[in-house]
């Protein structure tokens, strides 16, 4: 049901540069850290459908690097950044303060086990680190932020730019919206607004990523409807804060 061609997409020349220079690697271990034990069943489920190692490899995220993960939610790429950073590296997980009743037990108690997240709650889009972070991911969330407008999308990614050193990679995953549908209510945005926002916040786009198409989606259900939730076709992007 889901391409596994791997085609990277060169959106700019600067994804040349890196093609053939150094390149975050993901921390020894990484694959048996996914495996561990300690890690929820359910989690360990959706690896299939959400191709970690391959995503975080796209991205640039590797060993030793300082990473802020966007609204993390329920912490599921929580626990796959802290694997692919290794303990060398530290992963800030972010969420609204708003969510920490939500979430709060579950984060602390996921960043205690791993040993190298720390959770993090802020008011706005302003996302205060003790230092500006090597990278940035956020997964399912820009949608979100830009169907309430330009402006609260701009916000979101305005924080992240913020605090991403210059020269940081940024990730992002999200749900494919098409032309024509009310993606608002389906929770999806099209690739065109995306590229546009992540542009208009100052980031430079170097290039997208096909392994999280699913071409069975034909883009009409909502993203939790169960015929479609948890493999919808999902675009991907690495962009870069310029130096």
């Amino acid at each position: 049901m889901r391409t596994r061609k791997g085609l990277l997409i060169a959106v700019t020349a600067c994804a040349a540069m890196f093609a053939g220079g150094a390149w975050a690697q993901l921390a020894p271990g990484f694959q048996m850290a996914l495996m561990a034990e300690e890690r929820p069943a359910e989690e360990k489920e959706r690896d299939a459908s959400r191709m970690p190692a391959e995503v975080l490899d796209f991205v640039g995220i590797g060993e030793g690097m300082t990473v802020l993960e966007a609204i993390a939610g329920g912490g599921w790429y929580t626990e796959v950044l802290s694997a692919a950073v290794g303990p060398e590296g530290t992963v800030y997980s972010q969420n609204a303060a708003r969510f920490q009743e939500r979430v709060g037990e579950m984060a602390a108690a996921r960043a205690e086990r791993l040993g190298n997240v720390e959770v993090i709650y802020t008011e706005g889009s302003a996302i205060d680190l003790p230092a500006p972070a090597d990278a940035a991911f956020t997964a399912l969330n820009l949608h979100d932020m830009a169907n309430r407008g330009d402006e609260a999308g701009l916000a979101f990614l305005g924080g992240i730019y913020d605090a991403l050193a210059p020269g940081g990679v940024f990730g992002i995953v999200d749900h494919t919206g098409i032309a024509g549908q009310d993606n608002a209510e389906l929770h999806r945005m099209e690739a065109s607004k995306a590229r546009e926002l992540i542009a208009q916040a100052g980031f430079t786009i170097e290039a997208e990523s096909d392994i999280l198409m699913n071409p069975d989606d034909d883009h009409t259900l909502r993203v939790f409807d169960p015929a479609i939730q948890g493999v919808t076709d999902r675009m991907l992007f690495r962009a870069r804060k310029p130096e």
